[in-house]
């Protein structure tokens, strides 16, 4: 469920696993148009730090932490076999690793600067940098001269096995060990690319305020849109981010896993 690939570098991951991994592009994409004018009836952004209108609904972070373990622990037991029967397709009908990495922006605890005196980054990246796993979906020479690049429809770089993966969304699987290292949530909006958060930033005055939660697997914005094509379905995606962010508890987490299961298995609410 992620949004845009343009042409730009990977940054540099770290590799918890064994198994080598590549940073590969996803093939879930397309290139986003620029936008003349904000959509209509866009709110105005106010965004200013503790107390403005973007501040996320207060709750337990304990309590929040603790669910999110618990429920990534049991999703990894459920889907072990799942996930080991990937791992072996995925060796044995492409060349190169099982899992690939990407870096992605996580959650800006500096925006109420009151509880976060002790952060510090040499550059505003937009929030904590972090790194992603996935099962790998395409070849390994994917990238052009280091590149990302965008997909198309039918695009030939994903593995037979691959393209599986990408529908039925198993290739997220292992972001389950994210949420467990504490850079995720099951919900909450989806992580950016740094390069691709600057971009964005740029372009969309709301976008930075998405980060004052913990990004997910899965969230409101996913479950409620198909794939973007434009930006406006970016401004769209946020304004859903930020509805969930303005009303999240683990009630609503509930609900919006509820309504991931038709998504994933009928492709009801997506594309």
């Amino acid at each position: 469920m992620d949004a845009h690939s343009p042409m730009m570098s990977f940054p540099h991951g770290a590799q918890p696993f064994a198994a080598r991994a590549w940073r590969v592009p996803d093939s879930r994409v397309a290139p986003m148009e620029p936008l003349a004018k904000p959509l209509s009836g866009a709110p105005a952004l106010n965004a200013t730090g503790p107390h403005d209108e973007f501040e996320p609904c207060a709750r337990s972070e304990t309590a929040s932490r603790i669910f999110n373990c618990v429920v990534a622990s049991l999703m990894l037991l459920l889907a072990s076999p799942v996930m080991l029967l990937t791992m072996l397709m995925v060796r044995l009908t492409s060349r190169g690793p099982v899992f690939y990495t990407q870096v992605r922006v996580g959650i800006d605890r500096r925006w109420n600067r009151t509880r976060a005196f002790d952060e510090r980054r040499r550059e505003d990246l937009g929030g904590s940098p972090f790194t992603i796993f996935k099962f790998r979906s395409m070849r390994v020479d994917a990238e052009v001269n280091g590149h990302a690049v965008w997909a198309t429809k039918d695009d030939d770089r994903v593995t037979p096995i691959g393209r599986f993966l990408r529908k039925s969304r198993i290739d997220e699987l292992p972001q389950l060990f994210n949420v467990i290292r504490g850079d995720m949530n099951i919900v909450g909006p989806r992580p950016e690319r740094p390069s691709i958060f600057v971009r964005l930033r740029e372009q969309i005055d709301e976008y930075p305020v998405r980060q004052r939660v913990k990004p997910g697997i899965t969230g409101l914005a996913q479950v409620s849109n198909p794939y973007d094509t434009t930006l406006d379905d970016v401004r769209r995606k946020v304004r859903f981010d930020i509805h969930y962010m303005k009303q999240q508890s683990l009630v609503e987490d509930m609900r919006i896993m509820l309504r991931t299961v038709p998504v994933i298995l009928f492709r009801i609410g997506s594309q």
